[in-house]
């Protein structure tokens, strides 16, 4: 993927905690020569340089909303607030998301899997998933339904 100067990114990495953490930015320069970006992460002053490996540009399908355990997949009433949670990772990601509309408790369609929400963005329909892997690890992101 070719980026440059302006472009919204996602960056996955570990924190100072040692959990998991995404931060959000912009790209600041192109290091072409070492495949580095520097990266002007929201609420930073200054730029990081980071492998171009590291990242993905901020859409709609990258955005995803990650939860370690799955109690709240597996009980209904909290199920449905992974849309809000989701929603507003897509808000901290600063997409523009045009429509949204809940499915109520969800309604799975595959073994560890949720539709949880339809949503338009950008001219396009996209269905809001909840899927739950073997490490007892749930990603919620937006999928084409096709």
């Amino acid at each position: 993927m070719m980026f440059g100067p302006g472009d919204r990114i996602r960056y996955e990495c570990t924190g100072d905690d040692g959990l998991p953490l995404v931060r959000y930015g912009f790209i600041d320069d192109v290091v072409s020569h070492n495949d580095l970006l520097t990266v002007l992460f929201d609420g930073e002053l200054a730029g990081v340089a980071v492998a171009l490996g590291a990242v993905q540009p901020v859409t709609v399908t990258t955005v995803e909303l990650i939860l370690h355990g799955t109690d709240l997949v597996d009980e209904p009433e909290l199920r449905r607030g992974l849309v809000r949670l989701w929603h507003a990772e897509a808000d901290t990601a600063g997409l523009d998301i045009d429509a949204l509309h809940p499915m109520g408790d969800g309604e799975c369609d595959a073994p560890g899997a949720w539709c949880l929400a339809d949503l338009h963005a950008g001219g396009e329909r996209y269905v809001l998933r909840a899927v739950q892997h073997e490490t007892e690890t749930v990603r919620v992101r937006a999928e084409s339904p096709w």
